[in-house]
């Protein structure tokens, strides 16, 4: 018989809303994770007392975690702690760091892990990678995908705006990875995974077109379904390729060149507007740009604090980051000095098209 269908991980539950946290309980109740509230929380420092007020009603049962840092140490410590308890879930709640530290723990321990974002940083919310710190750097790992993600909208609200900020340009960054593949896919015969395409491109597609600002609850939970579904199309295809191409290498190389500079997210938008202009896809160019724009992200390097030349390097430097991945950098193999007249010209594509 054929193979006619494919089997697809994702999370059991997807809950983006308000007051989510508060029904924690009833949620993991429900869906049998955890019917008698077996489970570890894992927070981060600073709202670990409002979050366990929040959960206790319906997770009496809980044992309460805090972690900081982001480190593999910290969920290495975490780990071991898990392992003195049978669990039914790990529950992690807060940002990226929290998040991403409590799916490693789970995963070496194989115990089902609940991602409750209270940020829209990044994708990670929802995605088979931990990024986390070690003495050489920062390393991603590989991980289970969580079995439930839930998004509270109160939080995400009253978080700082540059967090929500910096997961608008890792999600519109998916738009120029995706097109990275598909070069890939027909200059090397790369094999390319359809359903991974359409769910990386898909949210992000209703990002760049939504009319919405970062105080909309319609926009946040536009945001937060094209995060978490760029975290399940990496899952899909087993690899990062469906949201990392030229704009996350420019990324690495800006983190390696000048440490410290922006966020994760301001960076990947950044390089996926230029990857953009690289490319010659100016339609998408100027979509990228005016939502990217109208949300306060940077567009030029200036106003990431880097200059011309600073930027320059990063893209030469770009490809070294990661020789396995072809995108639109490998393609054109650009000199410096060729990189600094791009730049030029994408400066004054912005100039004409911003105003």
């Amino acid at each position: 018989m054929p193979l006619l269908a494919r089997t697809v991980n994702t999370p059991l539950v997807i809950d983006v809303r308000r007051g989510a946290i508060a029904d924690l309980g009833s949620l993991l109740a429900d869906r049998r994770i955890s019917a008698g509230g077996e489970v570890a929380v894992v927070v981060g420092p600073g709202q670990g007392e409002r979050i366990a007020e929040l959960i206790r009603p319906g997770l009496g049962n809980a044992d309460l975690f805090t972690v900081t840092g982001g480190s593999v140490d910290a969920a290495q410590e975490l780990g071991e702690k898990l392992h003195r308890r049978s669990y039914d879930a790990v529950v992690g709640i807060g940002g990226g760091k929290t998040i991403d530290t409590a799916k490693y723990a789970a995963s070496r321990y194989a115990i089902p892990m609940v991602s409750v974002a209270t940020s829209l940083a990044n994708d990670g919310i929802a995605s088979p990678v931990a990024a986390l710190d070690h003495d050489g750097g920062k390393g991603s790992y590989g991980v289970h995908i969580p079995i439930a993600v839930v998004v509270d909208l109160d939080f995400v609200e009253n978080g700082p705006d540059r967090q929500t900020q910096a997961g608008i340009g890792d999600a519109l960054s998916n738009l120029s990875a995706v097109a990275d593949w598909e070069l890939a896919h027909r200059v090397r015969a790369e094999p390319i995974d359809g359903l991974a395409v359409t769910l990386a491109r898909t949210g992000a597609e209703a990002l760049v077109n939504h009319p919405g600002k970062i105080t909309d609850d319609g926009f946040l939970t536009t945001l937060a379904e094209a995060l978490i579904l760029g975290g399940i199309s990496m899952s899909v295809c087993g690899s990062s390729r469906p949201a990392s191409g030229g704009c996350h290498l420019i990324s690495h190389a800006l983190d390696r060149l000048n440490p410290g500079l922006g966020s994760h997210g301001e960076q990947v938008g950044l390089g996926a507007l230029f990857c953009t202009f690289l490319r010659g896809d100016l339609e998408r160019f100027g979509q990228m740009a005016s939502c990217l724009q109208r949300h306060g992200l940077s567009t030029t390097p200036a106003e990431l604090g880097l200059t011309d030349a600073e930027f320059v390097a990063a893209v030469h430097h770009a490809p070294r980051t990661r020789p396995d991945r072809y995108t639109i950098l490998e393609h054109l193999d650009l000199a410096p000095d060729a990189i600094g007249e791009r730049l030029a010209n994408y400066v004054d594509a912005l100039r004409e098209h911003l105003g």
